[in-house]
């Protein structure tokens, strides 16, 4: 059935509901002859609005709908089911030796690499292995990778946050949460805090992530100012930020920004990485406007380029919405489209921006890439 043509799988569904087309047009407010020509392939649901009028009356998703081939395994799925194996594993067959240390820091950094330049596909294959070496070492010497085994933790759960498993990534965070704060280390603590903000933010629990990240970012603050622990500060205010944002808490949004802003000015994330945390606050806000004028001023400079490419990528889909949301198409679809010359994996492997690009590719006013991006995602 996912073969075939939008009006085809229409017809079909009807019948397996077991209502004519006089029927089905009445509950739709339609003519039958509206119907006959959806169902023979003359007319197009062209609108998102007609497609979930119709998918709503039919009692299944609209992606049903819109399927233009069999479902398959994609590799982003298969990934996640390894990542999802290897975290249910509570028993270790135990290797030969336990990996060096050395060599399993450079895995680490390797797999960060890889999340920098949002190349998912790759990160997910490389995970179980780097957890299940990871918690091998830590069996082997207690305490002595602790660090290492947190931030395996950390990185699965944002890159679980990504694909929007956002329960799962829950879980990697908690975990190593639970490790981070058996060590007593107010660093290593802070490094679980950001990846378990990120993930209950996913959730919607924004309370809980905007307690956890001022409270790590206070005991940074009070454990030494080295630049390390400046930059994981200002790393866990921008997370604090976000998080108040959600909750439509203005005023701890903007406090925690200003802070960030002058630790920004003492080594701490960059002042372009607070200014893109501005952008996205103003505009969670409602106050899109300003999110607007902002981020040109933002792009208009070159600092922001030295973000990684996840970054700039997850940015410009944020500020893509903006533009959505102030009715501004063209620039919606622009920013888009940046986004996948940015980080192709940020736009294509993340289910959320199916959602972004099926509303704005239908604008007259949208950019002709963006109906090419549309079918290969098949929202069109």
């Amino acid at each position: 059935m996912n073969e075939l043509p939008v009006g085809r799988r229409v017809a079909q569904w009807r019948v397996r509901r077991n209502m004519t087309q006089q029927q089905f047009a009445d509950r739709l407010g339609k003519s039958k002859s509206w119907v006959d020509k959806v169902e023979r392939g003359v007319r197009r649901l062209e609108r998102v609005s007609n497609l979930r009028e119709v998918a709503e009356t039919l009692r299944i998703d609209v992606e049903v709908l819109l399927a233009a081939r069999p479902v398959r395994p994609t590799p982003v799925a298969a990934g996640v089911d390894g990542v999802r194996t290897a975290l249910a594993r509570y028993h270790l067959p135990g290797a030969d030796r336990p990996p060096l240390v050395e060599e399993l820091r450079a895995r680490l950094e390797h797999a960060e690499q890889s999340y920098r330049h949002a190349r998912y596909r790759a990160l997910l294959a490389l995970l179980p292995g780097l957890l299940d070496a990871a918690r091998e070492a830590n069996a082997a010497r207690p305490g002595a990778t602790d660090a290492l085994l947190v931030s395996v933790y950390a990185l699965i759960a944002l890159i679980l946050v990504k694909v929007d498993q956002g329960e799962l990534a829950w879980l990697a965070a908690d975990r190593g949460m639970t490790v981070a704060l058996a060590t007593q280390d107010p660093q290593v603590a802070g490094i679980a805090t950001v990846s378990l903000s990120q993930a209950l933010r996913s959730r919607g629990r924004r309370r809980s992530a905007l307690d956890a990240a001022l409270v790590a970012a206070d005991r940074i603050g009070a454990h030494g100012s080295s630049s390390a622990n400046v930059a994981l500060r200002g790393t866990l205010l921008i997370q604090a930020a976000l998080a108040a944002a959600g909750g439509g808490d203005e005023r701890l949004t903007r406090q925690s920004l200003e802070q960030a802003v002058t630790i920004a000015r003492d080594g701490g994330p960059g002042r372009a990485a607070v200014e893109v945390a501005q952008v996205v606050a103003d505009a969670t806000l409602g106050d899109v406007t300003t999110a607007t004028a902002r981020h040109e001023r933002l792009v208009a400079g070159g600092e922001w380029r030295w973000l990684p490419p996840e970054h700039r990528a997850a940015y410009l889909l944020d500020v893509a919405r903006a533009y959505a949301l102030a009715g501004d198409m063209r620039r919606a679809g622009r920013a888009v489209l940046d986004a996948q010359r940015t980080a192709r994996s940020e736009v294509h492997e993340r289910p959320t921006v199916r959602k972004l690009v099926a509303v704005v590719w239908r604008s007259a006013d949208a950019p002709v890439g963006l109906a090419q991006l549309a079918a290969t995602l098949h929202v069109t």
